[in-house]
């Protein structure tokens, strides 16, 4: 039996549909405040699954009964409102998290396969591409909160024996991400285009991630069930580096139009270079991720 905590988000729902797929028994924990139940439209019609209303500061532990691994999803995401209200972002991300890690050590459960930010835990590098090994420095909340999260791991896998895997992810697009939300600025974009609105662009557009698809996203988690075995924690991403400005070039081919976009000020809390060294993944699964623009048409399509 398997958790999804987020299971009714973008990438939660994502995973849980090919949970399902491969014959796994499925719970989502979700408290609905970005995630949809529409989301989880085709898992609700498999007998396998499970859907509980509630949030991880203060939810039953009767819901981890038969649990063996949990994918811990469920964050506030949003750079920017953590920078804006830090105690929330602590509270969901930290608080949230350490009761989850603990109930599911009082309920037996084997593993935990937590989805941590590779794009946000790193800081501003000096070196790139960012393995595993580059120094934590992270210049917002949210990247502070998310790694907190990956020490609490360790500290109850020495205590108590947890065995646990962290997901460090790039910038993940893909179908279900939300266009009218502030995390997401390819789905952000092809809302915006799609309604012939010229894409808001903050700083000069020069700034760069490494945009990472859900499907790619999905089955480097699945392989962490059994098939990552040497390491702790493992970045996932394309070890490309994409600007937003390259981004709207791409829409521009997919779209077959002229795109102007706006540019406005830069946001604070937001870093201005990142990409993924992903040898440690690669050294392990077979792993080949879309490039931007083949994943981009994907979504459009």
């Amino acid at each position: 039996m398997i958790l999804v905590t987020g299971g009714a988000g973008f990438i939660g729902s994502n995973l849980v549909d090919e949970l399902l797929k491969q014959g796994y028994e499925v719970k989502v924990l979700d408290n609905l405040t970005t995630g949809r139940m529409e989301n989880l439209s085709n898992a609700a019609k498999n007998n396998k699954f499970k859907f509980y209303k509630g949030d991880l500061r203060d939810f039953d532990k009767e819901i981890l009964k038969d649990v063996e691994i949990i994918f811990h999803l469920a964050a506030q995401i949003d750079v920017r409102k953590s920078v804006e209200n830090p105690i929330y972002d602590m509270d969901i991300n930290i608080r949230g998290s350490i009761n989850l890690i603990q109930q599911a050590i009082n309920s037996n459960v084997e593993k935990i396969i937590y989805s941590s930010s590779g794009g946000a835990i790193y800081g501003e590098p000096t070196v790139l591409p960012a393995d595993e090994n580059t120094p934590i420095k992270p210049i917002s909340p949210y990247g502070a909160s998310k790694f907190a999260v990956e020490s609490y791991l360790n500290t109850f896998g020495k205590i108590y024996g947890l065995k646990y895997k962290v997901m460090r992810y790039g910038n993940v697009y893909g179908r279900r991400q939300d266009p009218l939300g502030e995390a997401g600025v390819i789905a952000i974009f092809f809302g915006r285009v799609s309604n012939d609105k010229n894409p808001i662009i903050f700083g000069d557009g020069e700034q760069t991630r490494d945009y990472v698809s859900v499907d790619d996203v999905v089955k480097v988690n699945i392989a962490a069930v059994d098939k990552l075995k040497k390491e702790q924690e493992y970045n996932v991403g394309t070890g490309k580096e994409t600007s937003v400005n390259e981004i709207v070039r791409a829409m521009e081919k997919i779209f077959n139009k002229k795109i102007t976009p706006i540019y406005e000020k830069e946001r604070q809390g937001e870093v201005k270079r990142i990409y993924l060294n992903i040898k440690r993944l690669q050294n392990e699964i077979n792993f080949k991720p879309d490039d931007i623009e083949t994943g981009m048409r994907k979504v459009y399509e």
